[in-house]
């Protein structure tokens, strides 16, 4: 009875140890402490850079063991914000975001690879004006720890560059402008 007790706690102490090492995050949207920016070259003369201000999303991180982690986010493509009104209402247009059409973009990643220390290459599927395609976003870890309130925060930033063709954007603005990047800065708060 004894042995059959100590192997029960043994294995349950087993268990909260693998569980204890993933944690799962929300990203903190409401507290702004995280960010879906882009930049584009403008003509090759300048950089053009705006955010998307509406998304969620969630990820698991296990620091010790990354290529558990996973990543899933949904943006409000309408939310797209380049401090410009009329430039905005055209980013929203068919000729680049059809909103209308397909109001939410995602990315769900499918694998997540070390690429050194507090470093990792996460790939995922992007779903972008109705077009789902694999890319891979160069993460590097920020940091973990308490905040002030009593939660546990987990940062991170990434980026990404995507040809608008391969995403259906077939507006021409030349050859300079034939790319856009995604820079990513994302905390979440572990749940």
């Amino acid at each position: 009875m004894l042995k059959q007790s100590f192997a029960a706690l043994t294995l349950g102490a087993a268990l909260f140890a693998q569980q204890a090492l993933a944690a799962d995050y929300a990203i903190d949207k409401q507290g702004q402490h995280a960010f879906i920016n882009f930049k584009i070259s403008h003509l090759g003369y300048s950089w053009l850079y705006g955010t998307f201000k509406d998304f969620d999303g969630k990820f698991s991180f296990d620091a010790a063991k990354p290529e558990a982690s996973s990543v899933s986010v949904s943006i409000n493509t309408a939310s797209v914000d380049s401090n410009h009104a009329e430039r905005d209402k055209h980013l929203r247009s068919g000729d680049f975001l059809n909103v209308d059409k397909h109001p939410t973009a995602t990315f769900v990643s499918t694998a997540v690879k070390s690429t050194g220390k507090g470093s990792a290459d996460i790939t995922g599927n992007l779903t972008l004006n109705g077009v789902t395609k694999p890319v891979v976003i160069a993460a590097k870890f920020i940091g973990e720890g308490k905040d002030p309130w009593g939660g546990y925060r987990a940062g991170f930033e990434g980026s990404t560059k995507l040809k608008l063709k391969d995403f259906d954007i077939q507006k021409d603005l030349g050859p300079a402008s034939q790319e856009v990047e995604l820079i990513l800065s994302v905390e979440g708060v572990r749940q």
